[in-house]
């Protein structure tokens, strides 16, 4: 893409104009950064990470294609960019986009802004990083950013070339700077992206683009004897990367410090709008996972072998110990659970709201945590507690997926296997446990108790507590109120009412079994009210009605 003409700002439109433009330029310099790639860990995907992540932060520019807000449009860059960030360098390229909106606040990127840009978000850079090392992109930015500041010219365009300018030379220093880029005769692979960055500015500014030379590997090899330092990442062997959200300053300052223990490579950048992207290279890969859920909400987990990549949650990629790291737990007996030589059978670890219910999961053989509300903390201090060599978790709506993913990362170790199964609900808990058999291998045993549980439809009644809008119109306070599964269906003046049609569709689709566990404050005698209600509407189908004891849902209603 050519950018013709010289401009004194770039507003939210041009501002994508330069997106795109590094777009471009990362797709071309794509193999020659790869290939410049030894530093932290010899892997060959800065190039296709900082190309990855430019292209979310793109999208998320375009998901508001009317915006002309210089701010509103860098600030669309830097939260596509920090939740699609890959790798090392894909998260602090987050930081530079993050320093351009914080920059335009007041109006469009001018030279005075773009000076106040680079600053920013080189001090973002360096305040993200656990261990700063010169010779990196950090280098290259800060002296961009002071050359952006030192320049005497005041338009944008000579602003952006003394960035550019000052940015490439302090990419052919970095060989001088880090030895291991010196022993392979390399320039840093991500300050070479961000040559690319500043390059595409002065395009969008100037109308021209800076001519580079191709930075080839071993140009700027050094005498033999120099050592190669950095590249062994002291036993670690996964890249695992999060988002955060749900936290504050002091927790994320503690996560960094955390992930600094476990391992190196650590980076924890924010959005500037709540969000943080966190990444380490480490040994203990759940060991990470945890530390982010002691400091916020975790989703989008990304956990990459340095010889294989494979999701979450694989047998392959049990995480190793750290040397020296200690997590043994001690369950209720005082048993240190993960140093002794546990039984190897199988526990199922059951959530339960209400006395009623926690008994039922007890009598049919299950653990059960009864903490309202459930944390993904305590569930996980629950599944470490188990004695048992393989764990079954029924979380029973607990909590949502991307908590469970982060918990069975955690929870999995070289002496545990985990396996948290689809229950929704506690009467799809319930049909689930009612078909567990020891006897059975594992993964066939949670196949089972997992069809069983997809194979309960369920509901559950409530009263509304406020006025809202539901997909099926607008309830009042005291009104009850219908759901299959997560959605209402059924609104009504009356309780017993709503309880009466939300039977009615559910079992019009059929059903031979039908559950009703009765909530703490379930009006008097709607048990023996329901129960006739079948009896007489589908003949044949069997009525089982416990005293769950739940607070919130008066009943829940499982139909097999």
């Amino acid at each position: 893409m050519t950018v013709p003409g010289q401009r004194e700002e770039i507003d939210g439109a041009a501002l994508r104009d330069w997106s795109r433009l590094c777009l471009d330029g990362l797709e071309e310099r794509r193999a020659e950064i790869n290939a410049l790639n030894v530093f932290p860990i010899a892997d060959a995907d800065t190039g296709t990470n900082l190309l990855a992540t430019m292209r979310a932060a793109v999208r998320a520019a375009d998901a508001a294609p009317d915006e002309t807000s210089a701010n509103r449009v860098a600030a669309a860059l830097a939260r596509g960019a920090t939740a699609g960030a890959r790798g090392n360098s894909g998260i602090l390229l987050s930081q530079v986009l993050r320093g351009i909106a914080e920059a335009t606040t007041d109006g469009p990127l001018t030279a005075e802004t773009l000076r106040s840009a680079l600053r920013r978000a080189a001090a973002l850079v360096r305040e993200s990083l656990s261990d700063p090392v010169e010779g990196t992109l950090l280098t290259v930015l800060e002296c961009a950013a002071d050359c952006a500041v030192t320049c005497p010219e005041d338009t944008l365009a000579e602003v952006a070339v003394a960035a550019a300018d000052g940015a490439a030379k302090a990419l052919g220093d970095t060989p001088s700077q880090l030895g291991v880029l010196r022993a392979a005769g390399v320039v840093d692979a991500g300050a070479r992206g961000l040559v690319v960055l500043l390059d595409a500015l002065v395009a969008v500014a100037l109308g021209e683009t800076p001519t580079r030379p191709d930075y080839l590997p071993g140009e700027f090899a050094a005498a033999a004897d120099v050592s190669a330092d950095g590249t062994e990442l002291d036993g670690a062997h996964f890249e695992v990367m999060y988002l955060l959200t749900e936290t504050d300053l002091a927790r994320v300052a503690r996560l960094r410090e955390r992930l600094a223990e476990l391992g190196d490579s650590v980076v924890v950048v924010g959005d500037g709008s709540g969000s943080w992207s966190a990444h380490v290279h480490c040994a203990d890969a759940g060991a990470a996972v945890e530390a982010g859920l002691a400091a916020g909400v975790v989703r989008d987990i990304r956990i990459e072998s340095f010889a294989i990549t494979a999701p979450v949650g694989r047998d392959h990629l049990e995480p190793q110990r750290s040397s020296g790291e200690s997590r043994a737990r001690v369950g209720e007996t005082g048993v240190d659970r993960d140093r002794a030589e546990g039984p190897a059978d199988r526990g199922v670890l059951a959530v339960a709201a209400g006395s009623g219910a926690a008994a039922l999961f007890e009598a049919a053989g299950a653990v059960v945590l009864g903490a309202h509300p459930v944390t993904s903390t305590a569930l996980l201090t629950a599944i470490r507690r188990m004695p048992h060599r393989e764990v079954l978790v029924l979380p029973n709506g607990a909590l949502p997926a991307h908590e469970l993913v982060a918990v069975g990362v955690a929870a999995r170790d070289a002496h545990r296997d985990v396996l948290l199964l689809p229950s929704g609900s506690m009467v799809q808990g319930l049909a689930a446990l009612a078909v567990h058999d020891r006897g059975r291998i594992a993964v066939d045993d949670a196949f089972a108790m997992s069809e069983a549980a997809a194979a309960t439809r369920w509901g559950s009644l409530r009263a509304a507590t406020e006025r809202a809008l539901t997909m099926v119109g607008t309830c009042e306070p005291g009104d009850g109120l219908g759901l299959v599964g997560h959605d209402v269906v059924v609104i009504d003046r009356d309780v017993r009412g709503a309880a009466l049609t939300l039977l009615d569709r559910m079992l019009g689709l059929g059903g031979e079994l039908v559950t009703l566990l009765m909530g703490a404050d379930a009006p008097a005698g709607l048990a023996e009210e329901l129960s006739a209600h079948i009896a007489q509407g589908f003949p044949g189908v069997e009525v089982t009605v416990y005293s769950g004891g739940q607070q919130g849902d008066l009943a829940q209603i499982g139909v097999e």
